[in-house]
């Protein structure tokens, strides 16, 4: 493409800098062996603000040869023009054409992004279908938390890296190089078989798909010696052992999450049971305070930003998370640099640790009860009470706080009436906690209420979801119960959610369904503005799908799930175990805080549960956490084995051993 008519193009369409790459930080590798684009398939604000691209292409551009790029979904009005001129979607770096490069890589962050994946392919030049590309085409990769059921991408995908990447990729490039430098013998078929040998790599076309009369799955078996059975995910065993971006690219223009992303930890014990991340990240891995300090200072130096936020999926759960506080306001204090928490948990500490993060302007806290009732609360396992939650905004009300914004989600299993209503009749009473306080009205409270749609590798992931009337019903019966001054509802349409379920627990059937609304305009399906429910409903009727089969019915307590020869390593008899024990309202305390619950990741995966406060996890009922070893103290976390301590597997019904 000529500059005259780039420049004629950037003019045309809104928010230009998303397509004009050159951002400071950017690595430029103009000759390399080997070059991936990370395409990441929605637009550049939301894909620059993932962590997860950003690791990864620090840790490729790092390898000798190889070479990471980026590339975005354009927007209808860029793509528009694109289609008109024919001109292909390219790398921001070396605007190389998706065709061109070796591996194009996507990460399923969500569903509703699956059109976005076939539109980018196409767009770049690429064969949608995997089985039409040719021996010189890319090799096109996924990854992320939605990988875990793949499926109804089976048709598009070449092959998946389950887990995280860190390793697996770099050993899955670095086999590409290999092949490559051998004059690629065998065509795509015989890189597949090497890949696919490489532990947590899973090619759809070596297994084949069975199906029972009712259409569940009878079996999915490999059909080439080289796959194995079950793949397994990857996990990092150290995050203090792998390298972290200090240096990232820096956009021109505003993006979704425009600061510093420093991660403190991955995975959660909480064992909320409608969480999949929650399931699919574990086990805890804490980062060291002093490496996530160095990483602090590095970033602010090399990007200018001038606000830390400290990630992880429970950020309040850091071990050191008081005193690491402490330390990083300290040192940025001078610099004008603040810290920021994405979520604060439900308890008195949180309010104190906002007291820290928000000492200049207090701008309203965010709390997450997900339920109205306690009886729920039970259900969905989510460990808090109403008197934590009105505990917590009375310490932010004393404090000079007035605003507050709590998140809940309804269709949740079991859920009745009086469930739904109580959520308003919560948000009434922390209205009512801030007159107490303050002895005045004027406490603002915003709910957000979301449809819950069921996960695979969850306790739910057997229960049905609710329709799309019982949806709006129950969205009804709040839009009614919150007509009170200071209290606003949000909600979003459940034609999305609807969706959502189909493809979160689809099988290999909806690719074809997928590939029909893709052809008949379908993309960008997260966006209110572009979804459009009823073409998506055509193309399952055309393609003789039953929306109802994926998210309205109760999937039976043997059923084969179209995912389960893909594995985060959590027992199967821990989830139903769950799911029981959500039906009585049972609670299942963190095994951080007591005994090992029976999941199975720490023993399967022979990687330790380690945080930071001077405790390791003994994954044994008896011991739980128990005193760190002098040498683990230091910093040496080799010194402690899970799977050394307890080498045992779970039984059935999610009890250890």
């Amino acid at each position: 493409m000529n500059k005259e008519l780039a420049i004629d193009m950037l003019a045309a369409v809104k928010k230009p800098a998303r397509y004009t790459g050159g951002e400071f930080g950017s690595i430029f590798k103009e000759e390399a062996e080997v070059r991936i684009a990370l395409a990441f398939p929605d637009v550049y604000e939301v894909g620059m603000s993932y962590l997860g691209f950003k690791i990864l292409y620090h840790l490729v551009n790092k390898m000798e040869g190889i070479a990471a790029e980026r590339a975005y979904a354009p927007w209808i009005d860029m793509e528009q023009l694109m289609r008109e001129r024919n001109i292909v979607l390219t790398t921001l770096e070396t605007k190389k054409a998706l065709c061109e490069c070796d591996l194009v890589g996507f990460t399923l962050q969500y569903e509703l992004s699956y059109t976005n994946i076939l539109n980018m392919l196409d767009l770049g030049g690429v064969s949608v279908l995997a089985a039409e590309r040719g021996d010189e085409e890319p090799f096109v990769v996924v990854g992320g938390p939605c990988v875990f059921n793949p499926e109804p991408l089976a048709d598009v995908i070449d092959f998946a890296i389950l887990g995280e990447g860190e390793e697996a990729l770099p050993e899955v490039l670095t086999c590409y190089r290999n092949w490559k430098r051998e004059g690629k013998p065998g065509g795509r078929q015989e890189f597949l078989h090497r890949a696919v040998q490489i532990p947590g790599v899973y090619v759809p076309s070596f297994y084949n798909v069975t199906y029972n009369e009712d259409f569940t799955i009878q079996a999915v078996t490999p059909n080439t010696p080289d796959a194995p059975a079950t793949v397994t995910k990857r996990v990092v065993a150290d995050l203090n052992k792998v390298d972290f971006p200090t240096a990232p690219v820096v956009p021109f223009g505003e993006i979704v999450h425009d600061r510093i992303m420093l991660e403190m930890f991955r995975g959660c014990s909480r064992g909320c049971r409608f969480c999949h991340a929650g399931m699919v990240y574990r086990p805890v891995r804490e980062r060291r305070p002093e490496v996530l300090r160095e990483l602090a200072h590095k970033q602010v130096d090399n990007t200018g930003y001038e606000e830390i936020s400290l990630v992880s999926l429970s950020t309040a759960d850091y071990s050191c998370l008081g005193p690491f506080l402490d330390t990083m306001i300290a040192d940025f204090k001078d610099r004008k640099v603040s810290v920021s928490l994405p979520s604060l948990r439900i308890d008195a500490f949180s309010v104190d640790v906002a007291k820290k993060v928000q000492a200049v302007r207090k701008s309203g806290l965010t709390f997450a009860p997900e339920a109205g009732s306690q009886r729920m609360r039970d259900v969905i396992n989510k460990g808090v009470t109403e008197e934590d939650l009105l505990h917590a905004v009375s310490a932010a009300f004393a404090n000079g706080w007035k605003k507050v914004k709590l998140y809940f989600m309804i269709g949740l299993p079991g859920e009745t009436d009086e469930d739904v209503l109580a959520i308003a009749q919560l948000a009434k009473k922390v209205q009512w906690k801030f007159k107490e306080i303050t002895g005045k009205g004027g406490c603002q409270v915003t709910i957000s209420a979301s449809s819950f749609v069921p996960k695979p590798y969850t306790a739910f992931q057997w229960a049905p979801q609710d329709t799309l009337e019982e949806i709006r019903r129950k969205q009804g019966l709040l839009i009614e119960a919150t007509r009170v001054k200071n209290i606003t509802f949000q909600y979003h349409d459940g034609k999305t959610s609807i969706m959502e379920g189909i493809f979160a627990r689809g099988d290999r059937r909806l690719g074809k369904a997928l590939y029909l609304a893709w052809q008949r305009g379908q993309r960008f399906d997260g966006w209110a503005d572009v979804f459009d429910f009823e073409r998506w409903q055509q193309a399952l009727q055309d393609c003789g799908l039953e929306p109802g089969f994926y998210n309205h019915r109760v999937r039976g307590d043997h059923e084969v799930f179209p995912w389960e020869h893909l594995q985060p390593a959590v027992n199967r008899a821990f989830l139903a175990s769950e799911y029981k024990k959500a039906k009585q309202g049972l609670l299942t305390a963190d095994c951080r805080q007591g005994r090992c619950n029976g999941c199975g990741v720490c023993q399967r995966l022979g990687v330790p549960v380690i945080d930071w406060s001077g405790r390791a996890y003994d994954a044994s009922k008896e011991k739980g956490f128990a005193p760190l070893a002098e040498k683990m103290a230091g910093g040496d976390n080799q010194s402690y084995s899970a799977a050394t301590q307890r080498p045992g597997l779970p039984k059935e019904g999610g009890e250890a051993e």
